[in-house]
Formats: C-alpha cells, structure tokens, sequence
C-alpha cells in the first residue's frame, strides 16, 4: 500500500509544505536573516543535534549510527520555530506577492522540520518504543497547531491568493501552474476563507484529530502485542510447517511464554495460518482475536472511532460541504461518493454471485470430510485450500519451497525492474540502517547513473506496525536538488535463525506492489516537491504499485525466481502452470471482502452532523446489509476499530481507491501486453509519462498521454477473475 501514510493529517500537511536543502532554507534575504538569528541563538542544538544539518551521508540518507531518541525533541521545537520564523518573513516581505517570493519560498521552508520529521514518522511505524510513543502522543497537539499556524494565517493566505488571481498573467510553465492551483487548494479547503471564529471551530478540531488518531494508531500496536494467540502444545498447530511451529515457539519465549508456541495478529481480519490449521477451535479463536480486536478493554477504540467520524463530518460542515466522503473526493479521480458507490455497487452482483458459488464448494468439501457444520468465517481460509488443492492438484506448502525470499526480491522483483526500467540494485552494507532486518541499497539507472537509495525492511517484528507500505526519508526535488531516499516496509515472518524463509505467492506480489510505489517515488523528475512522486490523489497513487503485481506471474519472470530453495531446480513447468491457472481461484472472497470493507469506510464518512452512531458493531451490520455485501461468511477485510487506512485517517472515504487504481493498472497491463510485454521500450514509455511526472498535471492525462484514451473496466474483471475475455 502507500499504504504509505504514517502520520496524522496534520503532520502530512506540514511535510507536504516542507523540503529539505543544501542550500540556505529561503533565497528571501528576511527569511534567511530570520533562520540565521535563530541558528545563532541556538549554537549548542546546531553544535550537537544530528539533525541540524543535512546528513552527510549519500543523498542525506539518515545517519543512524548517531541518531537517538532524546534528538527528536530539541530537532522538532527548533525546527517549528524556524520554519515558523521563515513563514513570518515571506508574510512581511515588503515586496508585492509574486509567485518566486510566495510560493517558491513556502516550497523551500521548513528544512529541519521536514528532515526530522520523515525519519521520526517512519520510525514510530517501523521500529516503535515507548519513548518514541510518548514522543508522538505529546507532538500530536504541537505538529497540528503548527499546521494550523501556516494553512489559516490569513495575511500568508492573502499573498498566496494575491498571486493566484494574476495566474494568467505570470507566464508561468506548466508545472509551476500546477503548483499554485495547489496552493492555493490547499488553503481553501484548510479553512483560510474561514471567518476568524469558524478557523479557531478547525483547529479545536484538527488538534482534537491530531490526538485521537495517534491514540487509534497506538492503540493498535498495542492490542496487536495483547491479542497473539499462546498455545500450549504442538499438537494443536498441526497443519502448521516444521519451520512455522519454531518460529511460533521462539516467538512465545520472546513474549515470555516458556513452552508454549505463539500466534501472532497480522493486520486483517483473515489470518493466514487459518488456511492451514487442522485444529478447528484454535481456528476460531485466532479468528475471534483477529475480527474482535478493540471492542473491549483497555484499547476499545470504539469511542475513538465514533468521535472521529464526528470530528469529520463537523470539519466538513464547517468548510461547505455535505461530508467528509465530497470533502475528501473533490480533487480526486472520482470527484464525487456518488461515482464511488457507484464503481463499487456495479460489481456487487457478479462478486456476491461468484462468491456464493466459492461458498457451495467450500460447503461440499465441509460435508464430503464429515463436517455437519455452515462453513463460518473461521473455516473459509481451512476448506477453500483443499478445494484449491482438488481443483489444481496444488499444495501451498509446495508452492512455497519455490519462492525464497531473497531469490524473490533479486531474482523477481529487482529482475523486473531491470528488463523494464534497466535500474540495478547495489547493497550498501556501509549505509547504517535503523534494524538489522533493513538492507540499504543504492539504485543506479540503465545509464549507470547513481539515483537514488533503497531501504529494503521486510521482516515482521516487535514495535512495527502491521500491513505493508512506502514512504521516504528524502523526497525528489529539481528545485532543491534531492534525489530521492525511499523505504519499502512490509510484515513478512521471518524463518528461524539459519533457516530460509519461504512466503506466499501473496508475499510475493505484495514485494512487487510496493517496489511498484518505490520507483513512484525515486522515478519522480519534477521541480517542485509537492509535487514530487506518490504525491497524486489517493485515488491514482495505487495504481503504479498494483501495475507492477501482475509482472511477478509473467512467464520470464516467474521462471527466474521460482526455484526450489534447496536444489535450485526451476519450478516445474506443471506446477507453473498450476499456480498461473489458480490466481483466479477465491477472487469472489478476497472482492468482496475489499469491497466490504470500502463500502464500510464510504457509509461512516458520508455521515453528516446530524448522525448519532451509538452502536459501531450494529452500524457496521447494516451498513454491509444496506449494499447487498452481508455474507455472515464474509466479514470485511477489516471492521472498524482497526481500519486504520479509514479511521486512522490516511485514507478516510479513500478505501475506495485501491480497487479504482486497479482499473488503471489492469488496462495499462493489458495494454503493454499488446506493444510487445515486458520490454525497456515500453518501460520507458511507462516511466516517462506516468512514473516521472508526479502531480505537475492532473492523473487522468498522464495515463492518456500513456495509454492514448482512458481507461475501461474489462481488463480488471479479467484479473479478477470475474470474466474470460473481452466481449
């Protein structure tokens, strides 16, 4: 995923107007002087702190080796006062608004601030302690003024809006319009056309967001830890691999469980080690764990999620619009609810249908071995396996011998990435990374061009948040020459010490995903920051990561790395096929359950003020019954109380956009099949015009400009599974 959002909305503003430099923070002569003053009257920070200056490691990759805890502080409070101080000298420069001394001075202000804050925000998602928690909890209000402080100052405002009215007159290049028409977005939709009581109304609200959403985020972590299923004996994990009952025994003893072997929670509501537990009750209680989390105790975050949704229907009404859903889906693809209700509803039929002829077979396999039971939610994963096994003849474990990770990523992934783009991976073991697991690589073009630096963190562990995204510490930018400093992050378990970790074809692809939002981000050639790689609507930024999924089963690629881990022997030609001809199989489950799932985050952020949810669990019961998705074995892919993406905030009334990106993705696939498949010619016409412009020209013509029309839906129900040619 972009699956990238780390941070509450408040502090993703604030990154979204900051960049970080080698050259002085403002060429404005009064916003130098003010960041001079302050770096003077603060020798000792500038003396000591590691984040005072840029990194002097390749590309500003962040030095690890000397990065503590007790820096992020000193480096945030310094950095809010500087770029505060740099935003005071653009508002009283002296000079008329011009979009050099306005806008070009927002895009190179906040230096420190904008350094500390992607390596802070990406460590409390990857490599979480309770400092760094104490540290996020007490800088939630603070980053969230601070936002507030520049998005509803109105003299900034009426400078930024001052060069906006003369856009037609500014002979400005493309890019550079683009850039001012977000701006000036930006602070429309922030509240800055507000009158002065309805901006303080925002930011009661946006600091009460800022709090509740960092409660929600570790509030998972934490019921992540407390709901791991202890099992007492072996005998019960019987259908479990030698090397996954040893890793579930080392796991118990790190959690102090001496004896026993531990379960962990992944971040859905399916888990899966239930497709291959014969133990049916250990089944339900790993189920139970999973689809229960944070509706009792401690971390009930049904409380959090209620008021949330309240706090975005109020900001909404307070800025014009009906919901959170209009105000959200204004500058995206979609544009509106109605056409996301609509993209969704259209599928339902056929999905519900292919999905209750999934549930017949799953039923007759339930009788055929003896079972008088309905299959439940708990049972799907078990039995949809053995009707894959009958109908392919194809055992999982089997598969798996054939995708060990390290041949995957180098053999797969980075293997792609060559015969598409011609870049090549280099390890840098002299890099430090912030965890052992984590590879640094330095990315070098088909030209040999150093471009970039690659952070590979791919191993599930303790204080890493679940799910899989991308985010970077450094972001591409002409202006302020960076060159791009990315990290992949995923929640694979890893193998026993000196054991070869083997993964799922679901790994595999989810390696490909998000590399796919990796290249998004170190392709990007723009000027301007903020408009720089992933920065695209929601609704546009899945689809580069979920084009690259479909690479891992084509026949040259899936050949290259799919060897079995011991012998080296290529998959058999058999079983290739078999595992090409099964990616079909369980594609009504796995959509209905994502379209459960996005419907649930659509139903709770078109809510208007006058809404009064007292029960989350009954909401979310006829919301699913409202479109025709109340499969009892079924759930969403995820319920409310730990749908981060949609009440964490990153993608509220945004759920929608993976399956909208898919579109895009399926009919670019589809379509670079017909040009000749995977070639450098059609990588490059790939890159240039869909992965190198970021956001300097609205999606929708980028992929023109890619594919000559838009896209159609048939190649996604082709994907999906859902139909066998294009009529």
């Amino acid at each position: 995923m972009q699956k990238k959002t780390l941070t509450a909305l408040a502090v993703g503003l604030v990154l979204s107007m900051s960049a970080c430099s080698d050259q002085p923070a403002n060429t404005n002569g009064a916003a130098d002087t003010a960041a001079q003053s302050m770096q003077a009257a603060n020798a000792d920070f500038y003396a000591n702190n590691p984040f005072a200056q840029p990194s002097s490691l390749q590309y500003e990759a962040p030095d690890f080796r000397i990065i503590e805890d007790e820096h992020f502080m000193p480096a945030f409070e310094q950095g809010m006062a500087e770029h505060k101080a740099e935003i005071q000298a653009i508002i009283n420069n002296p000079e008329a608004p011009t979009f050099e001394n306005t806008i070009v001075a927002m895009e190179k202000s906040g230096e420190l601030l904008s350094r500390v804050s992607r390596v802070f925000y990406s460590l409390s998602g990857t490599d979480s302690n309770e400092a760094r928690r104490a540290l996020q909890r007490e800088l939630s209000p603070k980053m969230s003024a601070h936002s507030d402080d520049i998005n509803l100052n109105p003299d900034l405002f009426a400078r930024v809006e001052a060069v906006y009215n003369q856009r037609d007159s500014l002979n400005l290049d493309a890019e550079s319009e683009r850039l001012l028409e977000v701006y000036y977005n930006r602070f429309v939709r922030s509240g800055a056309k507000l009158t002065a009581e309805q901006r303080q109304q925002i930011r009661a609200l946006n600091e009460e967001h800022a709090n509740l959403t960092t409660q929600f985020s570790q509030n998972q972590l934490a019921i992540t830890r407390a709901i791991a299923v202890v099992v007492d004996s072996e005998e019960e994990l019987d259908g479990m691999s030698a090397s996954q009952i040893r890793a579930a025994r080392t796991a118990a003893e790190a959690a102090g469980h001496e004896g026993k072997y531990l379960i962990s929670i992944t971040n859905t509501t399916r888990q899966p080690v239930l497709a291959s537990l014969n133990n049916r009750e250990l089944r339900q209680r790993v189920w139970e764990a999973s689809a229960y989390r944070g509706t009792s105790g401690e971390y009930d975050n049904r409380p959090i999620v209620k008021r949330l949704t309240e706090i975005r229907a109020e900001r909404a009404e307070l800025l014009g619009y009906e919901n959170w859903a209009q105000y959200q889906l204004e500058n995206t693809m979609a544009e509106k609810p109605e056409n996301v209700y609509n993209m969704l509803g259209s599928m339902v039929p056929a999905v519900v249908e292919n999905t209750l002829r999934e549930q017949a077979d799953i039923q007759r396999m339930i009788g055929r071995e003896g079972g008088d039971f309905e299959v439940q939610p708990w049972d799907w994963a078990y039995y949809a396996e053995k009707v894959r096994q009958e109908l392919y003849d194809m055992n999982e474990s089997e598969v798996r011998e054939y995708f060990e990770f390290n041949r995957v990523l180098h053999d797969g992934v980075f293997y792609t990435m060559y015969r598409l783009y011609g870049i090549t991976f280099k390890l840098r073991e002299d890099l430090p990374s912030y965890h052992p697991d984590v590879e640094v690589y330095e990315v070098f073009d088909h030209d040999g061009t150093s471009m970039a630096i690659f952070y590979a963190d791919y191993f599930a562990r303790e204080g890493k948040r679940g799910g899989a995204w991308m985010t970077s510490f450094v972001g591409q930018s002409g202006l302020l020459e960076k060159k791009p400093v990315v990290i992949n992050v995923m929640n694979i378990p890893k193998a026993p010490e000196g054991e070869p970790t083997l993964i799922s074809y679901d790994h595999v692809t989810t390696m490909f995903h998000e590399l796919g939002h990796g290249i998004h981000g170190m392709f990007s050639k723009v000027k301007y920051p903020t408009l720089a790689g992933t920065s695209v609507s929601r609704d546009f930024v899945e689809f580069p990561s979920t084009f690259e999924e479909d690479w891992a089963a084509y026949p040259d690629v899936l050949t290259n790395y799919a060897k079995h881990y011991e012998t080296g022997e290529p998959i058999p030609a058999e079983l290739l096929q078999k595992v090409l001809d099964s990616r079909s199989f369980n594609q009504g489950f796995d959509t209905l359950e994502y379209i459960s799932a996005a419907l649930l985050d659509m139903e709770w952020h078109t809510l208007g003020t006058d809404a009064n949810v007292e029960d989350v669990e009954a909401f979310e019961a006829a919301a699913l019954e409202k479109h025709g998705v109340n499969l009892p074995a079924v759930p969403p892919r995820y319920k409310s109380t730990y749908f981060n993406h949609s009440i964490g905030g990153g993608y509220s009334a945004g759920y929608y956009a993976y399956m909208w990106s898919e579109i895009l993705a399926a009919d670019a696939f589809a379509y670079m099949q017909t040009q000749g498949g995977l070639t450098r010619e059609n990588g490059g016409m790939y890159r240039r015009n869909i992965l190198e412009v970021g956001n300097s020209r609205p999606p929708m013509e980028s992929y023109i400009q890619f594919r000559g029309q838009e896209p159609t839906t048939d190649a996604l129900l082709i994907r999906r599974g859902l139909k066998t040619n294009v009529d």
